[in-house]
């Protein structure tokens, strides 16, 4: 059998060669004794799936698994967003849940959230937990419980309706565009906008698992498209939800692409300049530090978590969270619930830009005057685990990068280098992070400073760095 490794968010592997059916059988297992040691089984588990290949048929053997331990399972009915599966364990009582997906991946890829009962991803402990499972257990069975299908989708979208103020929007008279990448939120956000009779135009909503020319992550180049159209129908802003419907990126009227970093932090302010809502906030630590101006300069605590929303979802657990963020697009709220998701942040997107009357490039422009430039950038670099090791402990041995001293090095998840760098208009602090992925050959660089030529300055020395041979 092939080696499970949990990363950030669940298991992910190739279509075929890792994600078979043999070690959909095996996981899902291991959920159910987690469900049986440590939860209450009887509450039932809830099972959804994306719009990739294969997704359909794992859920319902994820599902079979589950009811043969005796574990009562509510399936998706059709391809449903992460966020949706995510309200309704919540909102069904259910003792946790799974969600067949690989999120943003390429078309090859697929894989297995686990969401708690609590409805968001599976804390660190219980990821631990299930991953001892899988080690030292054996499918388990018991009197078999029914599956029943259920549509996952009406609940949630009537309820995230309600969190934001669709009246307001419906009002403004903005046009938008929604791309769904291909992914399980297609029609969702676009039947919210009709419903509502707001101006729109969807595009990438029909069903697709090849996602063609790209992978169903919102960021460059993936949303050319988006892009495009948001430029010759003359929208005011388009919004762009990943292959499972938890993830936002967004393109400003002039075609522009904003970054999550850039909508976590127009939201934050919102949040807490116009809607005065209490809590703390928290990021994870390849995020933007534009959020921790905005949060000291509102006086609220600011939490720095190691990557993937888990962390963030367990602090939401203990702490009053106003929201929480992270790089890949992930934004929550803990007055929801502790999960990234895409559509609802959509709305509040939308609902910022018609309270301040403003098309999303003015909020953004708004931003980096009152709160000094901050650009930043990611590089991917797929890479043996040699090169991979060997570059992080480059990266923590280094005296400077291209022309630039270390000011100081933090290694919460990776290796951070802050850069003596200039710092234009009391803009951004310069740094950068080196980060080895733990499942995948990878390599994932980012950087930020106060201008986009010293992000890719800095950008450039740190791939020369990762890649320099000794």
């Amino acid at each position: 059998m092939t080696e499970i490794k949990f990363g950030t968010d669940g298991w992910r592997g190739l279509i075929a060669d890792d994600f078979t059916f043999e070690n959909i059988r095996s996981v899902s297992g291991a959920i159910a004794s987690y469900l049986q040691r440590y939860e209450d089984p009887k509450a039932g588990a809830v099972v959804g799936y994306d719009t990739r290949f294969y997704s359909q048929r794992a859920a319902r053997l994820a599902a079979e698994v589950l009811a043969n331990a005796g574990i009562p399972v509510w399936l998706a009915g059709d391809y449903t967003p992460t966020p949706a599966i995510s309200f309704a364990i919540k909102n069904l009582g259910a003792a946790g849940g799974i969600v067949i997906t690989s999120s943003h991946n390429p078309w090859n890829w697929n894989g297995l959230k686990f969401k708690g009962k609590f409805g968001g991803s599976g804390t660190p402990a219980m990821m631990r937990a299930i991953e001892s499972e899988l080690r030292t257990t054996a499918i388990p069975r018991g009197r078999t419980a029914p599956i029943r299908e259920l549509d996952l989708k009406s609940s949630y979208t009537e309820a995230i309706c309600k969190f934001a103020d669709m009246e307001l929007i419906a009002g403004a008279g903005f046009k938008f565009a929604v791309d769904s990448m291909h992914g399980s939120a297609r029609g969702v956000l676009a039947g919210i906008f009709r419903g509502h009779e707001i101006e729109h135009i969807a595009i990438r909503q029909e069903l697709n698992p090849l996602f063609p020319g790209i992978n169903p992550e919102p960021i460059e180049p993936h949303i050319t498209k988006l892009q495009e159209t948001v430029v010759k129908e003359r929208c005011h802003a388009g919004f762009a939800t990943d292959g499972d419907g938890d993830r936002i990126g967004a393109v400003a009227e002039d075609g522009s692409f904003v970054d999550a970093h850039k909508i976590f932090a127009i939201v934050l302010h919102w949040l807490l300049e116009r809607k005065r809502w209490p809590g703390e906030i928290a990021r994870t630590f390849n995020s933007s530090r534009m959020v921790d101006r905005i949060a000291s300069c509102y006086g609220r605590r600011m939490h720095e978590c190691p990557i993937g929303f888990k962390y963030i979802a367990d602090l939401m657990m203990d702490r009053e969270i106003l929201i929480g963020g992270e790089e890949s697009g992930g934004i929550g709220y803990g007055s929801f619930l502790p999960e990234r998701d895409g559509v609802l942040n959509s709305l509040l997107l939308a609902n910022v830009m018609a309270e301040e009357r403003k098309p999303l490039g003015e909020l953004v422009a708004a931003l980096q005057r009152d709160y000094g430039p901050h650009f930043y950038r990611r590089r991917d670099l797929h890479v043996s685990e040699e090169i991979k090791q060997g570059a992080i402990q480059r990266a923590a041995a280094t005296k400077r990068l291209v022309s630039y001293g270390i000011d100081r090095r933090e290694n919460l998840d990776g290796v951070k280098l802050f850069l003596a760098a200039p710092n234009h208009s009391d803009g951004a602090e310069a740094w950068i992070l080196f980060r080895a992925s733990g499942t995948e050959p990878l390599l994932r660089i980012y950087a930020e400073a106060a201008s986009q030529e010293l992000v890719d300055e800095i950008l450039a020395g740190g791939v020369d760095l990762a890649m320099e041979r000794t």
